[in-house]
């Protein structure tokens, strides 16, 4: 059980497109940390709570063509989460990805991402 397999479909649309990213954008960011070290565990579930989240995500917006996008960068995240050695590159560019998804969440990449 991750941490937010509680977290209602209703709850999580209280929350506007930027913020839900950025809480994605979280789980990221803490699992970036992860990558280098030998907790692979640990970076496996940061990914799980991505992935709930995003999946939380594409149900409760309206938007096709967010939905489409986060279903695609979904996919890429699905791979990462199941390759027997994710490396840091192929964190960053995700990472990278779904911060583009959002003018507001966009901005962030200086700050995380450098």
């Amino acid at each position: 059980m991750t941490q937010h397999d509680s977290l209602s479909p209703e709850r999580w649309a209280a929350f506007g497109r930027d913020q839900q990213l950025l809480m994605i954008a979280n789980e990221m960011n803490r699992a970036s940390s992860l990558t280098g070290a030998s907790d692979l565990a640990s970076f496996r579930r940061c990914y799980e709570r991505v992935l709930r989240l995003v999946d939380l995500t594409v149900e409760v917006n309206a938007s096709s063509a967010l939905r489409r996008e986060l279903l695609r960068w979904r996919e890429l995240a699905a791979a990462v989460f199941i390759a027997p050695g994710p490396t840091l590159a192929e964190h960053r560019e995700l990472f990278r990805a779904l911060l583009l998804l959002n003018p507001v969440a966009a901005r962030q990449i200086p700050f995380v991402l450098g």
